[in-house]
């Protein structure tokens, strides 16, 4: 399968663009003014992320974002913030080193870690590598090593996604990136929701979940490491399978192989139930293929169009389950 998704970019802020009690806020943090700053493309996020050093030549990697570039982003680096800071240091993720704050900009300041993102199509090389890593995150992380919002509690709303697509009454309606939902999906609208709403009493456990891996959100570095980047929506509660399922459908839509083969065969897929993993993956589906057709946000220009490939994997994943 050749990749279809495009690429996970958002319009970002550079680093000069900062205000200057940012990046002197960073400099106290580092110890010494930043004297190089390279932007990083790959992520969604629409403020600054970009490789740093200093005039004394330490390395890190700082994000930063305010609400008028997005009004939904400095909540979200304020909830990564405190969950870096919680991650036992055996979670293979950046040091997080420090954070700023005051009331508009948003900025976080993390070990610089050197490596790269996996390439994409995937190769089965570094697939294998992080399926790997995938299945030793869950295990250090069960039981949830801090208290953070639970999966249910954070994602039942969105997992509705059949059922609002319904209640809105636009499934011939082209969405925000031109998606028509196809005969299929419009036929089992009614099967599809009611699927869905079962995932909450089957999807809990004791496993605090990524929620959001993504190539974009892996670092791959020379000596065979995975790094797992980007912690906003970390969540407890979760199935220890909750985040490899979350991610499949990401590595179909850039070039990979088939979700329901790479799921059965890890070992965090085979200990799964299967009425639970069929819920759950409906849930999904029906999040991202209702939010694909939203207007996109502002900064974010290709999420639709990620979400709707992310989406459109899944159904196909969740329609060969249901036979």
């Amino acid at each position: 399968m050749t990749s279809l998704a495009p690429p996970a970019v958002g319009v970002r802020t550079p680093w000069e663009a900062l205000p200057t009690t940012v990046r002197a806020a960073v400099a106290d943090m580092l110890g010494a003014p930043v004297a190089r700053a390279v932007t990083q493309t790959g992520g969604f996020s629409p403020g600054v992320a970009a490789r740093v050093t200093t005039a004394g030549g330490r390395r890190a990697f700082v994000k930063a974002v305010s609400a008028e570039v997005n009004p939904v982003s400095p909540g979200m680096h304020r909830e990564e913030a405190r969950n870096a800071a919680a991650l036992p240091p055996d979670v293979p993720a950046p040091r997080f080193l420090g954070s700023y704050d005051d009331g508009t900009w948003v900025a976080l300041v993390f070990e610089d870690v050197a490596g790269r993102q996996p390439t994409v199509p995937w190769r089965e090389s570094e697939l294998a590598l992080v399926l790997d890593a995938v299945g030793k995150l869950s295990r250090t992380l069960t039981p949830a090593p801090f208290d953070a919002p639970t999966v249910v509690e954070s994602l039942a709303e969105a997992f509705r996604g059949w059922q609002q697509v319904i209640d809105e009454g636009d499934e011939g309606d082209e969405g925000g990136d031109g998606a028509v939902l196809d005969p299929w999906t419009v036929s089992h609208l009614p099967h599809l929701a009611e699927l869905a709403a079962s995932w909450t009493g089957l999807a809990d456990g004791d496993t605090l979940a990524h929620c959001d891996l993504r190539a974009d959100n892996i670092l791959l570095t020379e000596d065979g490491r995975v790094v797992f980047v980007d912690w906003p929506h970390a969540r407890r509660g979760a199935a220890p399978w909750f985040d490899l399922l979350l991610m499949l459908p990401s590595v179909r839509a850039q070039g990979g192989p088939d979700p329901e083969e790479v799921f059965a065969a890890h070992p965090l897929g085979r200990d799964a139930e299967s009425d639970a993993v069929t819920a759950t993956l409906a849930g999904f589906a029906g999040f991202m293929i209702r939010n694909c057709r939203q207007p996109p946000p502002p900064g974010l220009p290709t999420l639709r169009a990620f979400q709707r490939a992310q989406g459109e994997a899944a159904l196909e994943w969740l329609r060969k389950r249901l036979g």
